[in-house]
């Protein structure tokens, strides 16, 4: 088996597509998807800073969601693009660390952030009273710029780990980014210390997180059961339905995904599930957002004039 070449130190991306026309067709639906998640995540975050009846914590949590969204998806599929149209599936030992830490800083960043978004509807659901209280704007900028650091410092670290494993194998990584997964079975080395240390991080940032969303709409669903008033039974059904979608399409495939051992996980299933959270669920935020929210669609008409034909 040839040596890992330390000169020549780029990986290949074997991609998501075959190179052919029915790879085309699929990448430039990617590319549409792309196109759409960008537009709706600009659009979200352009809304949230212009209306001032946005302004509260739960449209500031969102806007930080669709920041998130908007550098998740541009982390992975530009590149992937980049690659197919030009015939060459390298990328350099640099660049793929780079794009492996953005990725992992989004991953885990927006685990935290839908964590603190069920909080804020926790809270304001089962304790109203209180709830100018525990989510004020500083509590607020807390939760945000905790999911930042965390997820930054988390993802800093398997960034480091992964640039630093001997690589003496084929260097063509079975994916369409650089997933520190889908790069070990490339090592001289034997990672399943690493492994298990990826099992608890995941346990940590995704599947902790999702337990206590559980939790807290739990509760949630119990409040809203003995509200007397229809009204805001209906509201807040429409928003903690709103949020559980979002959460089951990012986390269900996550967790999947990275709490089985390697024996039991192929690579095509891989890059099927890392579509849903890398590409499909930034696309699908913003349109799930916006048209199961009243407020958001009140924003849109007042902002853009849409669903309206008269100045309001």
């Amino acid at each position: 088996m040839e040596k890992w070449n330390q000169s020549s130190s780029d990986f290949i991306l074997l991609g998501l597509f075959p190179q052919n026309r029915t790879g085309l067709l699929l990448l430039l639906l990617i590319i549409l998807v792309f196109s759409l998640a960008l537009f709706g995540n600009s659009a979200m975050i352009h809304l949230i800073c212009v209306d001032p009846r946005l302004h509260t914590p739960m449209y500031f949590l969102l806007s930080q969601l669709s920041l998130m969204d908007l550098m998740y998806i541009s982390s992975t599929v530009p590149k992937m693009a980049f690659n197919f149209l030009s015939g060459q599936k390298s990328i350099s030992f640099l660049g793929c660390g780079v794009q492996s830490f953005f990725f992992l800083t989004m991953a885990c960043s927006e685990g935290l952030l839908l964590a603190s978004m069920a909080y804020d509807r926790f809270v304001a659901i089962c304790h109203p009273l209180h709830y100018p209280i525990r989510m004020n704007t500083m509590m607020c900028l807390k939760m945000i710029i905790a999911s930042w650091i965390l997820g930054s410092i988390n993802s800093l670290a398997h960034t480091v780990y992964a640039l630093h494993i001997p690589y003496c194998r084929s260097r063509s990584i079975n994916h369409f980014f650089c997933d520190v997964p889908a790069m070990l079975p490339l090592a001289c080395m034997d990672t399943w210390v690493y492994e298990y240390v990826v099992f608890v991080s995941t346990s940590l940032f995704l599947l902790l997180p999702f337990l206590g969303i559980t939790a807290s709409y739990g509760r949630v669903l119990f409040a809203v059961f003995h509200m007397r008033s229809k009204e805001g039974k209906k509201k807040a059904f429409s928003t903690c339905s709103t949020h559980l979608t979002v959460v089951t399409f990012y986390y269900a495939p996550f967790v999947y995904t990275y709490l089985r051992p390697r024996s039991l996980r192929s690579p095509a299933e891989d890059k099927i599930l890392a579509v849903f959270y890398t590409i499909l669920t930034p696309m699908l935020n913003p349109i799930i957002y916006s048209l199961r929210n009243k407020e958001v669609l009140g924003a849109m008409t007042r902002v853009f004039g849409i669903f309206s034909s008269t100045k309001t």
